[in-house]
């Protein structure tokens, strides 16, 4: 059984997200229904997500992505394989890019559902005293390989 607080690597060993893309440095709690991270690799500037110099806000999906599915591993106590987004919703931007927010992002999602093959989860990432991104997502999992 895992603990909070989780590094960088720990959480790379649960999610599917490597090298560069996995974008959590720490998971800082979670429960049966909520997680919340930080990162602070909107400001690298070799992040991968990066185009034509700038962060644009809307890569925070992938962060809050990243804290959903570093959420199933942890619930499952097993490493989350890649899903599929299936739906957006209600996503609201509050900034036009990342990479100028100061400190670290802190990403929290809280499941409204959670089954085998998928779940619905509200997201917020917030930095530099703003909402950043909020919505909610629907994530689809593969079937397990025979």
């Amino acid at each position: 059984m895992l603990t909070p607080p989780l590094d960088h690597a720990a959480i790379a060993r649960l999610v599917p997200h490597q090298g560069g893309m996995c974008l959590l440095d720490r998971a800082l709690d979670w429960n049966a229904e909520r997680i919340t991270c930080e990162a602070v690799a909107h400001a690298a500037p070799d992040n991968p997500l990066r185009r034509d110099g700038m962060l644009p806000a809307v890569c925070g999906l992938e962060f809050a992505l990243q804290a959903m599915a570093l959420h199933g591993a942890l619930i499952a106590a097993a490493p989350q394989p890649a899903g599929f987004v299936s739906s957006l919703r209600e996503v609201q931007l509050g900034a036009a890019r990342l990479d100028t927010v100061p400190g670290r992002l802190r990403i929290t999602a809280e499941a409204l559902i959670a089954e085998a093959r998928g779940f619905i989860y509200r997201f917020e990432v917030t930095g530099g005293g703003a909402v950043l991104l909020s919505g909610q997502a629907a994530v689809i999992l593969p079937e397990p390989a025979a």
